[in-house]
């Protein structure tokens, strides 16, 4: 067996998305799995919607998903000299030719097609056949380069993923491979690049299905080799409804600007449309062990933006307290908040981790450690009745001479709770409330031995 050569090959149109970041990751993870190659790509083809700033960003996001290439990245651009060149060779061995054929032509056959309720496509004109005498070349009309598209017979591979897959050549025209001004067209390019490159398995979405038999035939009338091929399905939305930006199909940057975890991208991406039993949870690396393509389904995958958070708070969770807390401080100072004010990050981090599913959950709750904190005044109406003011009067004035551990102001509170004969959460949740300006914390106690002795007293005084 040849030694596997993958490659992802996005055209820099606009951000790297969910479906982009799947393609990428099945066609990594293959050829790790085989010890094989993995190429990058660009395919800037399209020069009226190709930028600089998309090309960086879909550089961006494979480094944050840690999908790193080891060829590459090639662009089409800087590589026009040799699709002329192939295309020189075609039209002098007869495997392409030139057209004629104007756009008016072009529009009226189309039109005299579709009222005879005919498919629309070239009808061959300036197609060299033997026997056939062909028109004088118009001196004022530049020619374009079409593939001479065998005639009879199919088109046939054996999909990694959707099987057998057949196409009859009569149901393809001759194929358009440079425009007029010379410039080569996508399924051209292609064929040339995945020739040069001997890409062995092309791993990509279901939407190439349609251009996967004209680039058998480029790839065969070149005499090149034909990779395996392996077509994705699509991912849809937690409604069932094609992913869209409101569904997940955004950038991949954003889940980073979204506090998620490129451990639990990975994660969740490799388990859209692929599974290994009933794993749900592994590592890069038992993902790199276990991938193949027999496994992946043909039908599509469907987005959940549930189980992506529940996997992210997974990592979160997994992750060493120093190394999560480092992660936190960087969003708080991003906000302007000084972690160094106050107490220490990586315990606050601790007591919060399991109440948060990303990381901007996490800094959102613990940022009031660190900053004043005034609580909506409605929120403090709902749960400081009068008849809790007194019990905060008497619990504010042991704070002070209190031991400052938990488990001692924990005593204080049932202490306070016994003496002026309430529940539990009477004395809890204005507390909650003064000290955090939330109605949901850990464990109380464990939140005021944190804030520290003099904020707490500070705070009380202020709200009582």
């Amino acid at each position: 067996m040849k030694p596997v050569r993958t490659r992802f090959a996005p055209s820099p149109t606009g951000y790297l998305h969910i479906g982009g970041a799947r393609t990428a990751l099945f066609s990594w993870a293959f050829a790790r799995r085989h010890g094989g190659t993995f190429i990058l790509r660009i395919e800037d083809t399209d020069v009226a919607r190709s930028t600089p700033e998309a090309v960086q960003a879909i550089l961006d996001g494979m480094q944050w998903l840690e999908l790193g290439h080891d060829e590459g990245p090639f662009y089409q651009m800087q590589r026009m000299d040799r699709y002329k060149e192939v295309i020189q060779q075609m039209l002098v061995s007869g495997a392409a030719y030139r057209c004629y054929t104007t756009r008016d032509e072009l529009d009226a056959l189309r039109a005299e097609q579709e009222a005879r309720k005919e498919k629309p496509r070239y009808d061959g004109r300036w197609r060299p056949e033997t026997g056939k005498v062909l028109p004088t070349p118009p001196a004022d009309v530049p020619p374009v380069i079409r593939f001479k598209n065998p005639k009879d017979g199919v088109v046939a591979w054996d999909d990694q993923v959707k099987g057998r897959i057949e196409i009859a050549n009569g149901e393809l025209d001759d194929l358009i491979i440079a425009r007029a001004d010379g410039t080569p067209t996508y399924n051209f390019c292609v064929c040339v690049d995945d020739w040069d490159m001997g890409i062995t398995h092309v791993i990509r979405g279901d939407d190439h299905v349609n251009n996967t038999p004209r680039q058998i035939n480029i790839l065969q009338a070149l005499g090149a080799e034909v990779p395996q091929y392996a077509h994705l399905s699509m991912i849809l939305g937690d409604d069932g409804a094609k992913l869209s930006k409101r569904h997940g199909a955004v950038s991949v940057m954003q889940y980073d600007d979204e506090g998620f975890l490129p451990e639990a991208v990975i994660n969740y991406l490799a388990r859209l449309g692929w599974s290994h039993g009933d794993d749900e949870v592994f590592t890069r690396q038992q993902f790199i062990e276990w991938f193949d393509l027999d496994h992946i389904t043909a039908s599509a995958a469907q987005f959940n933006t549930e189980k992506l958070l529940w996997l992210n708070q997974h990592y979160m969770k997994l992750m060493p307290p120093a190394e999560l807390s480092a992660k936190i401080k960087a969003r708080l100072a991003a906000r302007g908040v000084d972690t160094d004010a106050g107490p220490d990050l990586e315990k606050a981090v601790t007591l919060y981790v399991d109440r948060s599913n990303t990381l901007n959950v996490l800094a959102d709750a613990v940022e009031v450690f660190y900053a004043h904190v005034t609580p909506n005044p409605e929120l403090l109406a709902q749960h400081l009745p009068d008849e809790a003011r007194p019990a905060l009067a008497d619990f504010a004035a042991g704070i002070a001479t209190v031991a400052w551990e938990a488990p001692a102001i924990n005593a204080l509170i049932k202490e306070t709770v016994t003496k002026h004969g309430l529940k539990m959460p009477k004395l809890a949740m204005p507390l909650r409330v003064i000290l955090t300006g939330q109605a949901q914390t850990p464990s109380v106690d464990a939140v005021i031995a944190l804030i520290g002795r003099d904020k707490v007293i500070a705070a009380l005084r202020q709200n009582i």
